[in-house]
């Protein structure tokens, strides 16, 4: 699996958790879902994923987004 596929796993399954968890627990968990959300936008600006920086140090395959 590339960073990319990785990547986006991760941000989904993020917001998706963190929305289920401010409807079973607390609404403040929708400022994660907003984090999540900032940090993909910004990434898309800037290229600059810290998960991705993470994954390529550990050896995971570059995809076309974060090579």
């Amino acid at each position: 699996m590339t960073i990319d596929r990785i990547v986006m796993l991760f941000a989904g399954s993020f917001i998706l958790i963190s929305l289920l968890l401010s409807q079973l627990h607390s609404e403040n968990w929708l400022y994660f879902t907003a984090f999540v959300g900032a940090n993909l936008l910004q990434s898309s600006f800037t290229g600059f994923c810290p998960l991705a920086k993470m994954l390529k140090m550990f050896g995971s395959k570059p995809g076309q987004a974060f090579s």
